[in-house]
């Protein structure tokens, strides 16, 4: 187990996309370091009202204390008041255009420690796609990327993999996807330690091929009020699963992490309706009918 080479690799990654990002927007990020009195601190890289991305943000942290919160033992009840370490790169992004989608991306390293025991740790992440109109090249590119970073590591972990952030990124409230899913994986820690830092860093490494290609193709495209005005009801969707139903979200309020950074996941307009069906044979339509139910795209 050798930490320090995942918060190099982690910090690393955070540069390498938020100069990406940058130059597809043409604004500078904002550079917020940040330190947690509990333990540990980090740096969010964000943007809002920027040229093309009306919010986003890209956050390293790397945080620390001395009992689990509930939300991590929640499933492993027997890590229960071990000493831990979290660190990792999550970030989310919000295009203003609502052809272009929100993505959102993870990859994070956990350990919990306690005297006379052996280590506990395991990585996670994953990658997935959140658009307002659904274009089957689109999701066709996204799911075939995110094959390809899994590919090396074996024929079964892709598929696995695809049906984890399906069932993992769905709101029970709303008997619906949020979006066209991608990949997800929690607690892993088979094969080894370098077998899953590779494996994680093949998922980092693969987000600007999967997402920068889409956003060529429709970030030119024209949008008026309709268009804006789905995108603002979807967001809500987004805000929904975050404070509802995301692991991630809750471990870092429950840990006493920076809110500011934890809730930058949130998208800057939303809208709900009160039992808000769109009409048939139209564009929004479609989202819920050939994009939101899990298929396999590739």
């Amino acid at each position: 187990m050798d930490s320090q080479a995942i918060k190099r690799y982690l910090t690393e990654l955070q540069d390498r996309i938020v100069t990406a990002l940058e130059s597809l927007d043409g604004e500078p990020f904002r550079t917020d370091a940040w330190q947690r009195p509990e333990g540990g601190g980090g740096v969010s890289r964000l943007i809002e009202e920027g040229r093309f991305f009306e919010r986003g943000g890209v956050n390293f942290s790397h945080v620390m204390g001395s009992a689990m919160p509930a939300s991590a033992t929640a499933h492993r009840p027997e890590l229960a008041g071990r000493r831990w370490e979290a660190m990792g790169v999550s970030l989310v992004l919000h295009p203003r255009n609502p052809w272009c989608p929100t993505s959102h991306m993870n990859v994070r390293f956990f350990a919990a420690e306690k005297e006379g025991a052996e280590p506990v740790w395991w990585f996670g992440g994953g990658m997935d796609l959140t658009p307002y109109y659904g274009f089957e090249e689109d999701a066709v590119h996204f799911h075939r990327t995110c094959r390809d970073a899994l590919s090396p590591f074996g024929e079964g972990v892709h598929p696995r993999y695809k049906k984890w952030c399906d069932d993992y990124f769905f709101l029970k409230h709303r008997k619906e996807a949020r979006g066209v899913g991608g990949i997800f994986f929690d607690d892993l820690n088979e094969g080894g330690f370098d077998r899953c830092f590779a494996l994680t860093r093949g998922v980092g490494d693969h987000f600007l091929d999967a997402y920068l290609p889409i956003l060529a193709r429709r970030r030119d495209l024209a949008y008026g009020e309709r268009e804006r005005d789905f995108q603002a009801y979807r967001r809500g969707r987004y805000v929904e699963f975050n404070l509802v139903w995301d692991r991630g979200t809750l471990f870092g309020l429950q840990s006493g992490g920076r809110t500011e950074s934890i809730l930058m996941s949130l998208p800057p307009v939303v809208r709900w309706r009160y039992d808000w069906n769109p009409e048939p044979g139209t564009p929004e339509a479609r989202l819920y009918e050939d994009f939101l139910p899990p298929r396999d795209w590739v």
